[in-house]
Parts: C-alpha cells; structure tokens; sequence
C-alpha cells in the first residue's frame, strides 16, 4: 500500500497525512475490513506518512502494526524480497501489507512480479492497496486485485 497524500514539505516538514488523504486512507481501510481482507502485520517505513497509514489500514484489518528499516524511497528491494520469502512460510500470518513510498513499491513489485525492479508491473496511488499472490506455478507473484479510495465506496 503506498501511503495516503501528506501534508507538503514547506507546510509541514515532518509530512503527516493531510486531511484528504487520511479519509482516503479510512475509506479503503473500511473497505477491506468491510470485505473480510486478513491481515496479520502492517509494516510501514517508520516515515510519519506511512505510520499514520499503516495504523488506520492494521486498526481497520486487526492487524499487528510495526515499523521496520529499508522501506524508503531509495532504499535496495533486496532485503525486503528476501525477508518477504522467509515471512511466507506456512507459519506466518494470513497476509502482511507493506506500507511505504514510491518509488521502492514500484521496484518491491517489479522484483516480486516480474523478476525485475524495472518492470513496473503495478501502477501505484496514494492509499491504494494492492494484494500480491505467490503463483501456482513457478516462482514470483502474481497481482490478485487492487483497492483504490476510488473503489472503496
């Protein structure tokens, strides 16, 4: 899920939500709770943003919420896919939602598609969600649907 439209730099440094993309946020949070998503653990940046994002969508889904490093803008997809492999295990929750910036979700999702950061194989909005499947066959990812503030009415 990339974070809900924040507040601008020269308003507030620390960029929070702004008031629109906070209802964006709640909209699509409602929605998913209202259509039964499961969601074990919200991960988020640790940017105010994100957190902010990751705490209305986990509040919504029940989901346990928590920070964690390399999930900025520029940060290497690397160590998150491998994370990601590891948290995939039948042990692990029902689903983790990533919530974070552009462009890492844009490279997060070419990796785990599409086998390349290049692909850009899912096209990203404020407070949109995106459910990412492990294929049948084969390796990687497939995109199972996506949530947009939009869709979420």
């Amino acid at each position: 899920m990339q974070h809900g439209v924040a507040m601008p730099a020269e308003e507030d440094p620390a960029r929070p939500l702004s008031a629109s993309g906070h209802a964006e946020v709640e909209r699509v949070a409602r929605r998913a709770a209202t259509s039964g998503i499961a969601i074990g653990r919200c991960i988020h940046s640790g940017k105010l943003r994100a957190e902010q994002t990751a705490r209305v969508l986990g509040e919504a889904v029940g989901a346990v919420i928590e920070g964690r490093e390399g999930l900025s803008p520029s940060d290497p997809v690397g160590p998150l896919v491998d994370w990601l492999r590891r948290a995939a295990e039948p042990a692990s929750p029902p689903s983790i939602a990533i919530v974070g910036h552009l462009p890492f979700l844009d490279r997060l999702a070419g990796v785990l598609v599409a086998g390349d950061e290049n692909a850009r194989p899912v096209r990203f909005r404020n407070a949109g969600l995106v459910k990412l499947v492990p294929k049948a066959e084969g390796s990687g990812y497939a995109v199972e649907w996506i949530l947009t503030p939009e869709l979420a009415v």
